[in-house]
């Protein structure tokens, strides 16, 4: 008898989404086939996954054309093709998985990873943003099974579309291998890190903006988004390069030893739209499980685990001088930072994914 078939999908080149790939391998383990569908893009690294993938070439990389394009690559693949559940990944996929649902008569699983329609990319596109907001009232209130990222933004879609979400935070594996990776510790100095996307509203100018005033620190930043440019230009500008480097993108399997080396993690989106508001970032429980005390932005869901858990402390506003006399603060308190850095390695016995994949099984038996 053959196995139960998932395809799995996200707009993203699938290098570095360690949400998805901790969600295929939980899957695998449930005894799916697993075909994980993403795109193509011109730098996109190797991917070798214990499951399979498939990226499309699309003609189109950004904007309406590059949704459009996809969905439509999308919904053909899977009409010629098996399947027996659709796991669909965010509202950028999400039509495309419900045609092929309606037509296929099978179960379809919503997996939202942030409150989309309060990006800040959409903040301020009212009209694109009604073409988002329109697909969402479409489609959701006619799906059984969905999941999102922290308890504040399924409050939203409960309250908003009288539908049941289940919470499925994007906390790490607890008994993640190590991989090797090239030293970043120097003598005398301390390391801050900064992972995740290179986008807008992320804190990530200001905090640039504030190693100007941090002495004997390095600031390293991983990953890849839209101001990449711009954060170069402004490191270039300020003449901060022996302070700051920007590593690019890293597989998401080296990321962890890179993080290990750390004695600060930072996450400091501002309060730009619902989404960043009610955001529980990845790399905030990638920190913790590397034993590194944070400094976070002062946003509900952030704020709320830091202080339940006694591993860092929140910035009062955005202004580099107050975020590096924070910094500054932290990174000389040696016997703070070691009670932190042990309270971060207890809250991930706790937050990590073996334990919070249990809801995948209940769901995919209801």
């Amino acid at each position: 008898m053959a196995k139960k078939k998932i395809i799995v999908s996200v707009t993203n080149d699938l290098t570095t989404d360690m949400r998805v790939d901790k969600i295929c391998n939980s899957l695998l383990a449930l005894n799916y086939e697993v075909l994980l569908v993403g795109r193509k893009l011109p730098d996109s690294l190797a991917v070798n996954r214990a499951y399979q993938t498939k990226r499309f070439n699309l003609c189109f990389n950004k904007g309406a054309l590059f949704y459009a394009n996809y969905n439509f690559r999308l919904f053909f693949f899977l009409l010629f093709n098996r399947f027996d559940v659709l796991w669909s990944n965010d509202l950028d996929t999400l039509l495309a998985n419900y045609l092929g649902y309606k037509l296929k008569g099978k179960k379809i699983i919503f997996d939202s990873h942030e409150y989309f329609t309060e990006v800040p990319e959409l903040v301020a596109r009212p009209k694109v943003k009604a073409i988002w907001k329109g697909l969402e009232k479409w489609i959701l209130p006619q799906l059984k099974h969905v999941f999102t990222v922290s308890q504040s933004i399924a409050n939203l879609y409960k309250k908003e579309y009288n539908i049941d979400v289940n919470l499925l935070r994007n906390v790490p594996l607890l008994n993640k291998k190590a991989v090797e990776v090239e030293n970043i510790k120097i003598s005398g100095k301390k390391i801050i890190i900064y992972q995740g996307a290179i986008n807008v509203n992320r804190g990530i100018e200001q905090v640039v903006e504030a190693m100007q005033y941090v002495d004997n620190a390095l600031l390293y930043i991983f990953g890849k988004g839209d101001i990449v440019v711009e954060i170069t230009a402004l490191v270039e500008k300020l003449s901060l390069q022996q302070k700051v480097k920007l590593m690019g993108e890293i597989p998401l399997e080296k990321l962890n030893g890179f993080t290990l080396q750390a004695d600060l993690g930072l996450s400091l989106e501002e309060d730009m739209g619902l989404n960043y508001r009610f955001a529980l970032p990845n790399k905030l429980f990638n920190y913790l499980q590397a034993g590194v005390p944070v400094l976070v932005a002062n946003l509900p869901e952030m704020s709320s685990l830091v202080n339940e858990y006694k591993v860092g402390e929140t910035i009062g506003n955005h202004l580099s001088k107050h975020i590096a006399e924070k910094i500054t603060s932290m990174l000389t308190d040696e016997v703070q930072l070691k009670k932190w850095s042990f309270n971060a390695k207890q809250a991930s016995l706790v937050l990590n994914w073996e334990k919070e994949q249990v809801i995948i099984k209940e769901v995919l038996n209801a």
